[in-house]
């Protein structure tokens, strides 16, 4: 049975509904996408990852990368990340999560693209 019913036009081909997890990981990068500050009567709203891509990395910065994707996992009650691994690589980071989503018992794997030249997140 369906608990979460929604749609996007990302990267869908004309496949707007979505349902449950896919719903719930796609509302995730959508608030990953989106800079602190940028929302509309809700400066407090969105990340601050996107002034970080351009730091070299370092395992300081590696804890604050993490502190910030779980603060905006929080953000969600439908979601708990269980594990975060932040990984450099050419065009940006990469992170490795571990997302438990409500209901399941199983944690999903889910790796995410922070590309700095497009300003995107994508799923790899």
């Amino acid at each position: 049975m369906t608990t979460y019913k929604g749609f996007s036009t990302v990267g869908r081909n004309f496949k707007f509904r979505l349902t449950d997890f896919e719903l719930v990981k796609q509302d995730f990068i959508n608030h990953l996408q989106i800079g602190k500050g940028e929302k509309l009567m809700n400066a407090n709203f969105g990340t601050s990852i996107w002034d970080m891509l351009f730091e070299n990395i370092t395992e300081d910065l590696r804890i604050e990368l993490t502190n910030e994707i779980t603060r905006v996992a929080e953000y969600d009650p439908r979601i708990k990340l269980t594990n975060i691994n932040v990984v450099e690589f050419e065009k940006g980071i990469q992170v490795e999560l571990d997302v438990l989503y409500q209901g399941d018992i199983n944690p999903v794997p889910l790796s995410l693209a922070f590309e700095t030249a497009t300003r995107t997140v994508t799923e790899i």
